[in-house]
């Protein structure tokens, strides 16, 4: 089948990682290759890809911006993609694409006792290679035609949800999952009055409309930097969108202090801030935008960069980091898409497998909010966010 594989470089990393953006496209290190067919392990199927997202922590491990300290727990070359959408028995499926002790042939190790698969101790033990679907050398990611799974992996979209949404199920997950770490408590959410999210990309969007959908009616903030994804923060739900977060932090009356070194910094702020940028200027962000004691959710997936830690003691601020999800979050996920009309509209276009050198410059220009992989041979638009795709 065709597939676009990932091969790991060190040099060609290190190149990356220094150039960023401007390393060209084509010499990054991945191919479209012919791979052999993925022969399902026992207890596992096979499943048709009909719709594959490229994630921001895909183009980071493209560009060399993912912590290598993190290496021991993946594994390729792989086919890379874990955002998946197939079809499974002529039914739609989302798969969840975690790799836990069930899927591994472990006993269930302390985490997944509790049900939190997304923590499992064992991602790099078992029968199967280190890593999760879309960063294992083993069983193939969603940038190809099938990918193979255990059933109990799939989850069944709801009728009447188109594609285009239905393939956010993934990263849609990963925001409940880190909304509900934050801000549940027991027997309901616990929201502070203001919430600043930081960040108007796929996570970021995300998490506006799913705020917005759990019930959030306070002031609720966004940084975007494009027009285009301040356009869907405002549709969304966002109470007011900046260009920069001081723009925001002045808004809800922070008072504003000039450093005899360095940017500005504040007193006061947003009961909480969500952090989805993964960058150092938005983390700095973050630290000094949440109001002491306040809650700075980390959704944004930053790998190494400088940061000042001052802010983090000096105002007590409370951080949490969020990665994955449970079984129950990913259900609950899926069952909620029919709820959330209009994501799709994140989605600019749907490339083939052989156009992925536009498709990743669109992705790492920003020139779409969420780029979609699909094994068909022919470009399917989805909306009106960039240009019909040649």
């Amino acid at each position: 089948m065709r597939a676009l594989v990932y091969f790991p470089s060190i040099p060609r990393y290190l190149l990356a990682r220094a150039l960023g953006k401007r390393f060209p496209v084509a010499a990054l290190p991945l191919r479209l290759a012919e791979v052999p067919e993925p022969n399902p392990p026992e207890g596992f199927v096979s499943v048709r890809v009909r719709l594959a997202g490229v994630c921001g922590s895909d183009l980071a491990l493209l560009y060399g911006k993912n912590s290598p300290r993190l290496s021991p727990f993946f594994s390729f070359p792989a086919v890379l993609g874990h955002e998946i959408l197939g079809e499974f028995a002529g039914t739609r499926v989302a798969v969840n694409p975690l790799l836990a002790c069930a899927d591994r042939g472990l006993d269930p190790c302390l985490a997944c006792q509790r049900g939190e698969e997304g923590l499992c101790r064992n991602v790099a033990e078992g029968r199967l290679a280190p890593g999760m679907l879309g960063y294992h050398r083993e069983l193939p990611g969603g940038w190809g035609e099938r990918v193979v799974v255990r059933p109990e992996r799939l989850v069944e979209v709801p009728p009447g949800v188109p594609d285009a949404r239905a393939v956010l199920a993934e990263p849609l997950a990963v925001v409940l999952r880190g909304i509900r770490r934050a801000f549940w408590r027991g027997q309901g959410y616990a929201f502070p009055p203001e919430i600043l999210v930081i960040g108007a990309g796929t996570i970021g969007l995300l998490a506006v409309r799913l705020l917005r959908e759990l019930g959030f009616s306070g002031r609720l903030d966004v940084v975007a930097r494009r027009r285009i994804q301040a356009e869907l923060a405002a549709a969304f739900g966002a109470s007011r969108v900046h260009s920069r977060a001081e723009e925001a932090l002045a808004g809800v009356g922070a008072q504003r202090y000039r450093p005899v070194l360095g940017a500005p910094v504040w007193r006061g702020g947003y009961g909480a801030v969500i952090e989805a940028a993964g960058s150092s200027k938005s983390l700095d962000e973050a630290a000094w935008g949440a109001v002491e004691g306040g809650t700075v959710l980390l959704l944004g997936a930053a790998g190494e960069v400088r940061h000042d830690f001052s802010p983090h003691w000096f105002r007590e601020l409370n951080w949490l980091g969020s990665y994955t999800y449970t079984a129950r979050d990913f259900s609950d996920a899926v069952a909620m898409l029919p709820a959330l009309g209009g994501l799709e509209r994140m989605v600019g276009g749907v490339y083939p497998l052989t156009a992925w050198p536009q498709a990743i410059r669109a992705a790492a220009r920003r020139w779409a909010v969420k780029v979609v992989f699909s094994p068909s041979p022919e470009p399917v638009p989805a909306g009106d966010l960039v240009p019909a795709l040649t």
